[in-house]
């Protein structure tokens, strides 16, 4: 875990607040529709790359393929969960947008865009 963020527990709160809002999302019978050809992929892209690149920037590089297999097998989970729900469909191509979206995260993971919230916190005043 960083230790250099001084908010650090709001922003975990903040990805954890993340992380509920697409399992509620991906379980709810009323999802967001997103009204483009394969809206929801685009969705589930940018979900996916959001809880990355958020816990990207929490935890030291050595720990983001952890972050990313977990986030990989939620996708996956979900999708079966919404298979057997009865009002959602179970799609392979929703979890392959899902690792899409993970693995465009970890490979920003690892450059400046980790710093994000560092530099956020930089220009706000104790």
């Amino acid at each position: 875990m960083r230790r250099d963020l001084r908010w650090l527990k709001l922003w975990l709160a903040v990805g954890w607040l993340l992380i509920a809002t697409v399992i509620y999302l991906s379980l709810t019978p009323q999802p967001i529709e997103i009204s483009v050809e394969e809206g929801d992929k685009i969705g589930h892209t940018l979900a996916y790359f959001s809880m990355m690149i958020w816990f990207a920037q929490l935890y030291q590089r050595s720990l983001h393929g952890l972050w990313a297999l977990g986030f990989i097998g939620l996708g996956a989970a979900l999708e079966f969960v919404q298979g057997w729900s009865g009002f959602r469909n179970f799609e392979y191509l929703d979890m392959a947008a899902d690792t899409a979206g993970v693995t465009a995260g970890w490979l920003l993971g690892g450059t400046a865009m980790a710093y994000v919230l560092t530099h956020m916190e930089r220009r706000i005043p104790d």
